[in-house]
């Protein structure tokens, strides 16, 4: 177990946890990487929710999208994965493609059609564009794992899931921390949104009670270069 402390430790080995007896790699980018099957998952990208927020008369710089799907192919030129799993909420709304730039549209093209790409429907997505290739699924089973995009009451043995974009909060120091995080009691892992203007929900809110009851699980907190379990008996509400 490692502490949060203002310098990061540095770790040669990428931090993984087990989720039902499958070892998943945890990114710092805020990805989980199945390496057995080269399966890369992703929740919440929230594409053009920058220019969501501005059609509402919220000015926000106008880049999410690029910056997320940089990120995003620095991860496959990385990792090599042969699958992509998009937890839904993968575009901001039903409307996200019509308002994207022509080149950042090209961008997601290319890297789709590429990948054996699945997109799992969100709630602000339901009925992803189809404009940008892959597959469309409400879920995927995948061996022991269960990958969709809302996480449901515990017992869910197996499951994958977005939704809730996790964070949590420590104090180190006299200092308090909070970042996004990856959580899991080994049963189930909820990862945190990927999306660059995506905000975050601390696991200690009450939305989490009836998924991750009582303290017996980890916030994977992240960080530049790795990411650090805390017990939850350790966290801070916000």
């Amino acid at each position: 177990m490692y502490d949060l402390q203002e310098k990061e430790p540095r770790i040669e080995t990428q931090p993984s946890l087990r989720v039902c007896g499958v070892t998943l790699g945890l990114m710092p980018e805020g990805a989980g990487w199945w390496s057995d099957e080269r399966l890369l998952v992703v929740a919440d990208l929230h594409l053009e929710k920058g220019s969501a927020f501005a059609a509402r008369g919220i000015a926000l710089p106008p880049y999410d999208t690029r910056a997320t799907l940089a990120r995003l192919e620095a991860l496959i030129e990385k990792l090599k994965p042969r699958t992509i799993v998009a937890l839904g909420d993968s575009f901001h709304d039903r409307a996200a493609a019509s308002r994207m730039d022509a080149s950042d549209a090209a961008h997601l093209t290319r890297l789709a059609k590429n990948l054996d790409w699945v997109w799992i429907a969100g709630n602000h997505d339901p009925v992803p564009p189809r404009e940008f290739g892959g597959t469309v699924m409400e879920e995927l089973r995948l061996g022991p794992l269960t990958f969709r995009h809302e996480p449901q009451a515990a017992p869910s043995t197996g499951e994958v899931a977005g939704h809730l974009h996790p964070c949590a909060a420590v104090r180190v120091r006299g200092r308090r921390l909070r970042r996004r995080c990856f959580a899991s009691d080994g049963t189930r892992l909820i990862l945190p949104a990927f999306g660059a203007y995506a905000g975050g929900l601390n696991v200690l809110d009450v939305a989490y009670e009836n998924l991750l009851p009582g303290f017996d699980f980890h916030a994977w907190m992240m960080g530049a270069r790795t990411v650090i379990p805390v017990s939850a008996r350790r966290l801070e509400a916000d």
